[in-house]
């Protein structure tokens, strides 16, 4: 009888709790279910938005060539072909494509001496403002984040005022004597690299400037008090702990350096175009949709490695700190 008793007490536990974790799940599905709701407008925009277009580049790019501009429907591989190589016009002999070549080198040594360039300015400005009392550093912040206010062109510009022949720099040096001429310093590889320097620079201080916000400055007080150096304890203690800020603002500054337009046009005066500029090229003057679609994607599958190598280095560092 005791036994009966006792089996009738445990019969609702053992049923209420099935029920509970049923109804718990179906709480969770619904919940999934409204997110899945929720977000498909964004989801279906953005592969509408991104997608899309990339889809219809990578379509262009296997086609022919338009006598007018656009495309024939006919299925061609020149467009890929015209990317590192080029075709004779008298005899058909193909051979590399030098102009191609160099467009491609100098976009990517300008961006990588860009974002050389952006570190050397950008560390230590994130390393004063980290530095700063907690309630001047917002200050400091709004103060590097004005450029952003204002227009890309309106700022490259600006930079133009400053280096060329007559601008701001040569007379300032000719006024004083300190040259006889005026410094070329417009339509140069230098030119360009100083205006994106000048662009992109926010994108180097900010990123780093989180990480080192996080930084335990006791660690740094540890490494004096071990009788460490300054370069020893930047190389050993601060640059290691803020690596993620590091490769995170060199993305930020490599990426749009890769492709850059405006910058190049105005600063580089068509003489040293870039990758973007190549591109926009072909699809007007040139002509050649294909070929620009090819290098449209060439200039991301760019930005891929690019993207792949701070995903692997932030694993690294990932790691390195969990240890």
């Amino acid at each position: 009888m005791a036994n009966s008793t006792t089996n009738a007490a445990e019969t609702p536990s053992d049923t209420t709790v099935p029920e509970a974790a049923i109804v718990e799940e179906k709480a969770r599905k619904q919940e999934v279910r409204r997110s899945v709701l929720l977000s498909t407008p964004a989801m279906i925009l953005l592969v509408c938005a991104a997608s899309g277009p990339l889809l219809i580049m990578l379509v262009y790019s296997f086609l022919t060539a338009g006598p007018y501009g656009g495309v024939e429907w006919e299925f061609s591989t020149d467009g890929w072909l015209n990317v590192f190589m080029q075709r004779d016009i008298f005899d058909d002999t193909m051979s590399i494509a030098d102009a191609h070549v160099s467009i491609l080198w100098r976009s990517v040594k300008l961006s990588l001496m860009t974002t050389f360039t952006c570190f050397l300015f950008g560390f230590p400005t994130a390393y004063f403002i980290a530095t700063r009392a907690p309630d001047k550093r917002n200050l400091w912040l709004f103060i590097v984040t004005i450029p952003f206010w204002t227009n890309l062109l309106i700022r490259t510009f600006a930079v133009m005022e400053l280096i060329r022949n007559q601008g701001v720099l040569n007379t300032f040096l000719t006024s004083y004597g300190l040259i006889d001429a005026p410094i070329q310093i417009m339509f140069t590889d230098f030119a360009v690299m100083i205006g994106m320097t000048y662009v992109y620079l926010p994108l180097m201080v900010l990123p780093i400037y989180a990480s080192m916000e996080k930084l335990d400055f006791r660690l740094v007080e540890a490494g004096y008090d071990l009788y460490a150096t300054r370069f020893r304890v930047l190389k050993r203690i601060i640059v290691p702990l803020v690596k993620p800020g590091i490769i995170a603002g060199s993305i930020l500054v490599f990426i749009p350096s890769l492709g850059a337009y405006v910058t190049p046009r105005i600063l580089g005066g068509g003489k040293n175009m870039m990758l973007g500029n190549l591109i926009g090229l072909q699809f007007g003057q040139g002509r050649n949709w294909p070929l620009g679609s090819a290098l449209s994607l060439t200039l991301l599958v760019l930005v891929m490695i690019a993207m792949l190598f701070y995903v692997r280095s932030a694993g690294k560092s990932g790691g390195a700190h969990d240890q």
